[in-house]
């Protein structure tokens, strides 16, 4: 059996505690064992995260300590640890902590037009595992452009004019496999099927 963490706190309008009983749902769903944790505390224990198989990030903004940060770090640089989140809660999480944003592939730097946006999410890849099957949709919410990393693996795009923002992507931190998805504003959004459909593949495949 497979061994999930997430961690939910920081900034409480994307609703952190609702997204991680719903992504931690999904995963039992897939016969994970589970932890569900409020405290930043738990990725102290070192010896504990290499036991971890995917952590699954619900922290939006807020700061966090060296001694949390990097045996996190550790856990999916060198033991392979998986690394699966959506929204702010992984790609706007500790906003000094350089070497996290490096992980995630990306950082959020704006929400244009706050909530409420109508906009076009685009599957830029129909043949990938990650993403077959699932049809261009549209989204009501916040739509975040990023900084992101070029090395990234592009799963799905919105338009801010004539620039494509990546929407979901995938790439590694050493010997740890990432997945990131922008959407998931409030816990609304992450129960869009499309949404946790992408959610689902993406921390199965992220999972070490």
């Amino acid at each position: 059996m497979k061994k999930a963490l997430i961690v939910w706190g920081g900034w409480s309008g994307h609703e952190p505690e609702d997204v991680a009983g719903i992504l931690g749902g999904l995963l039992k769903e897939e016969n994970y064992n589970v932890e569900i944790s409020d405290t930043l505390d738990s990725y102290k224990d070192e010896e504990k995260m290499a036991t971890i198989d995917l952590i699954v990030p619900v922290w939006t903004m807020g700061t966090i300590e060296k001694e949390q940060l990097l045996p996190l770090l550790k856990a999916v640089k060198e033991g392979g640890t998986g690394i699966a989140g959506c929204h702010g809660g992984m790609s706007d999480s500790f906003r000094n902590e350089v070497e996290y944003q490096y992980m995630v592939g990306g950082q959020w730097v704006a929400h244009p037009g706050n909530d409420g946006v109508t906009y076009d999410v685009n599957i830029v890849d129909q043949a990938h595992p990650l993403t077959r099957g699932i049809e261009d949709f549209v989204v009501v919410s916040e739509q975040y452009y990023m900084h992101v990393d070029p090395a990234i693996q592009i799963l799905a795009t919105t338009n801010f004019g004539e620039i494509k923002m990546p929407v979901a992507w995938t790439t590694a931190y050493g010997q740890g496999k990432v997945y990131h998805n922008t959407l998931g504003h409030v816990a609304s959004i992450v129960r869009m099927p499309q949404v946790l459909e992408m959610m689902k593949r993406g921390m199965i495949w992220a999972t070490r």
